[in-house]
């Protein structure tokens, strides 16, 4: 009797726990957490749940097996949930949503009730699988979920599904679970994981390639990033890269596939050597000028908000490239290259674009460097002169971008020839640095601050010292030129030019304050 007894209780207690998951999953389009929790401003989810939710998981044919089994680990502690539900707001495609109900006989109407069952089931996966998305975003949670199968169950999943949307959540899932360190080795040391997930390249749906490319770059970025490197040195995975970021028209897809690509570029030097060569071969540079070309199209007739980002994404990208030694001298002597970047610094709606227009003047500093005889041609451009002063105020707490500004300017303004050029020229310079006294004061201003940074910082602090001062002797000589030379010029000049008196004097002053200050 004791032996029955026993297995009637225990069949009682997985009828009871059974029923206990099905009420902590109501099937509706935001999954709710264990009725027990208290909710506040931090969600506490209870491990159970969560292993719950892998289990649902599993591909039909493994939930059926007898043998499948996913043991909860921790199930005592507690976990905070960073809820912020991504199923909100993404396309659902479900492939099962296809299915026909005929009706017309009973094998039609049994084959309708197995379809139905199978979109429930599907229905019944993508809910979990988002709350999953969700929850692996936190790093107590990632870690219990790679305790738990979650990556085997992923994988199992992607090697049988035929859902764009189960693949898109697998993939989404395990770029949240990257982001932590121990579920990345996880990920690196699961067989055959890396390889499924670079495979998924292959399709031909926009969500799913950008979740690819997404965790892609995360495994590139992370200490595993060998391996990572390794599984997509293949030519045809990395035209197939290119190809996607030259030919898709998704906005959201070219972001993360040229953010694949900048992560190439940023990644150690292991990677470099592994990947840069035969991208440069399959025409890295030219793709990347490209896309640049597209988006300053897009900016110049549209100025789309949303695509600001990918401006700002391929930007780095190419500035990445143009400090790679062995492969700076192909995209620098791009002439197409430098004059849309310089078009980007002309573009009057900086605040816009501020990061972007930041990151052109960093670019054109690091070409100018190398081809040093653009400069020429650049110091008669006024309208590039005073978009150079106008991105100062986005730069403040950036010294490499300053310093790369005051380079640009000392470049320009050594080729002004003030002694030899008419009054009118002249007095064009004089306008635009009056103008922009303000600016320049500010910068200067904020220099005092420099000499406080952290001791890895006193390199740049040195170069932008060094570029501001010899700037700022070319305003003081231009200034004291154009004062010499007032009382000559036609009258209606000087009506115009005395409402800047002000400022030509206070921008004097300040010049030889902080020139006398910096060769102290």
């Amino acid at each position: 009797m004791a032996p029955s007894a026993s297995a009637s209780t225990r069949e009682e207690e997985e009828e009871e726990q059974q029923q206990l998951e099905e009420e902590r999953f109501v099937p509706s389009h935001h999954p709710s957490a264990p009725p027990d929790e208290l909710f506040d401003i931090s969600t506490t989810v209870d491990p159970s749940y969560v292993i719950s939710l892998i289990r649902k998981l599993l591909p039909l044919d493994a939930r059926n097996d007898d043998n499948t089994e996913i043991r909860g680990s921790n199930c005592n502690d507690e976990v905070v949930s960073s809820s912020n539900d991504k199923c909100k707001g993404m396309e659902i495609v479900d492939d099962f949503s296809k299915s026909d109900f005929q009706g017309e006989d009973e094998e039609d109407s049994g084959r309708g009730g197995e379809n139905a069952r199978v979109s429930a089931g599907e229905e019944v996966w993508e809910e979990c699988g988002c709350v999953l998305w969700d929850l692996a975003a936190n790093q107590t949670h990632a870690e219990l979920m790679v305790q738990n199968l979650i990556l085997e169950v992923l994988l199992a999943n992607l090697m049988v599904t035929q859902s764009v949307r189960v693949t898109e959540i697998c993939l989404g899932i395990m770029g949240n679970l990257a982001c932590h360190e121990v579920p990345m080795k996880h990920m690196v040391s699961t067989n055959g994981l890396i390889s499924v997930i670079v495979d998924q390249l292959f399709l031909d749906d926009t969500q799913c390639l950008g979740e690819a490319c997404r965790l892609l770059s995360l495994g590139l970025q992370g200490s595993e990033c060998r391996i990572w490197a390794e599984a997509l040195q293949s030519e045809h995975i990395l035209s197939r890269i290119l190809w996607v970021t030259e030919n898709t028209l998704n906005p959201q897809l070219i972001e993360k596939s040229v953010g694949l690509l900048l992560a190439m570029l940023e990644s150690q030097k292991e990677v470099e050597h592994i990947l840069l060569l035969p991208l440069m071969k399959l025409g890295l540079a030219t793709v990347l000028v490209n896309l640049l070309a597209f988006e300053m199209s897009k900016l110049t007739n549209e100025r789309i908000p949303e695509r600001y980002s990918v401006l700002d994404v391929i930007l780095r990208a190419l500035e990445a490239l143009c400090v790679l030694d062995g492969y700076s001298q192909e995209i620098c002597s791009n002439k197409e290259f430098f004059q849309l970047v310089c078009d980007l610094i002309k573009f009057p709606d900086k605040v816009e674009v501020s990061n972007s227009c930041v990151t052109a003047g960093v670019i054109i500093a690091n070409i100018l460097s190398d081809v040093s005889d653009l400069a020429s041609d650049l110091s008669q451009d006024l309208p590039f002169l005073q978009g150079l002063f106008d991105i100062f105020p986005f730069t403040s707490d950036e010294l490499e971008a300053r310093c790369a500004l005051w380079s640009i300017i000392a470049r320009l303004l050594v080729r002004v020839q003030e002694d030899e050029m008419s009054a009118s020229s002249l007095r064009q310079y004089v306008f635009i640095l009056s103008s922009k006294a303000d600016l320049i004061e500010d910068d200067l201003f904020d220099h005092q601050f420099d000499e406080n940074k952290e001791n890895e910082s006193l390199a740049t602090c040195g170069r932008i010292s060094n570029a501001r001062t010899f700037a700022l002797r070319r305003i003081i000589s231009i200034l004291n030129k154009w004062n010499s030379l007032k009382d000559s010029v036609e009258e209606k000049h000087v009506m115009e030019e005395h409402a800047n008196d002000e400022n030509i004097h206070r921008l004097l002053d300040c010049c030889h304050k902080y020139t006398v200050s910096g060769a102290e």
